[in-house]
């Protein structure tokens, strides 16, 4: 049995990297600047094998600070900035305050830990940063930009420790685009799941009002009704839809399959066809079938998964659209 690799945060590898550039500076008293490359994991994780780098001089000219005016955390005696590929937080909702390096505030308390470690050996006023290489360039591939963080990515973490194969990062995702939604006063989330639906939203909705859910239907209404956002407009494919309908908090086939033989029984008694569900193995098999009636099928479907959504979050008001 294989065991999957764990691997730091960005937090822990950036409280390291700063710990380490202190330390270099109480002893040389000259500018002092480490690198600490963010330990592989098998979690589906963009800022796996990063370089992060941690600045710490008496100058402020010293240290190279992400271009975007920001305002640093004071610890201490010690300023510190976010620096070249580390983003600046420019909307309100996330963690971070508007105006600041994005740093989690578990990650900031980690870095206060390793200056508290050398506190009764600086003499002056001090100032840092921490970076990451390329990271403007790997926010690309994050919703960083859509939720505020300019400039760079984000450090994160809780625990220490990235959970291979984790979920959890991609709710935090969820989590954090809905509370800049809540922050911001928007009265409706538009949850995609697919390419089509993510299409849709975009040609009806802003931007910043759509949230990409993955699989996670159930888990990401729930953040939404958390959140205070008073509805939610959810868009997804036909076969995505009718696992919805029946029942399927998450969509992913891993948490279960379309039960074909209680569709086909449902149909026959709705519109009085019969379908044999062993000739078709998709909902798309099944609309070939339908014939004329696919439309018909395409509107009772999204009727269900409202139906379904609002027993689960009755207090969240809920739009569906159902793609081809």
């Amino acid at each position: 049995m294989n065991t999957l690799r764990r691997g730091y945060t960005t937090g822990v590898s950036a409280a390291l990297a700063f710990g380490r550039a202190l330390e270099a500076w109480c002893v040389s008293r000259e500018c002092a600047q480490t690198y600490t490359e963010k330990m592989d994991n098998d979690d589906l994780d963009v800022t796996k094998g990063c370089m992060i780098v941690a600045t710490v001089s008496d100058r402020l000219e010293d240290v190279v600070r992400n271009p975007r005016k920001h305002s640093p955390y004071t610890i201490g005696r010690l300023r510190l900035y976010a620096g070249e590929g580390v983003g600046v937080v420019t909307r309100a909702g996330l963690k971070p305050p508007v105006g600041y390096p994005a740093i989690n505030p578990r990650p900031l308390e980690a870095i206060k830990a390793q200056y508290a470690r050398f506190a009764d050996r600086i003499d002056r006023e001090l100032y840092a940063t921490i970076g990451i290489k390329d990271g403007e360039a790997i926010a690309r591939q994050t919703a960083n930009a859509k939720v505020g963080v300019l400039g760079g990515l984000s450090i994160l973490g809780t625990t220490g420790w990235v959970k291979p194969v984790s979920h959890e990062a991609y709710l935090d995702s969820i989590r954090a685009e809905v509370a800049v939604i809540a922050a911001a006063g928007i009265d409706t989330v538009v949850l995609t799941l697919g390419n089509a639906s993510l299409a849709y939203a975009k040609a009806h909705y802003e931007a910043v009002q759509i949230v990409e859910v993955g699989n996670f239907v159930y888990d990401a209404l729930g953040i939404v009704a958390q959140s205070g956002v008073k509805e939610a407009v959810f868009a997804c494919g036909i076969g995505k839809g009718v696992k919805v309908m029946q029942g399927h908090r998450n969509t992913h086939n891993r948490f279960g399959s379309i039960d074909f033989a209680v569709l086909c029984e449902q149909i026959e008694k709705r519109w009085e066809i019969r379908i044999d569900p062993s000739e078709f193995r998709t909902v798309k098999g099944l609309l070939v079938e339908l014939g004329e009636r696919d439309e018909a099928f395409y509107q009772w479907v999204q009727a269900q998964v409202a139906e379904v959504m609002r027993e689960w979050f009755p207090d969240l008001e809920i739009t569906t659209h159902i793609m081809r």
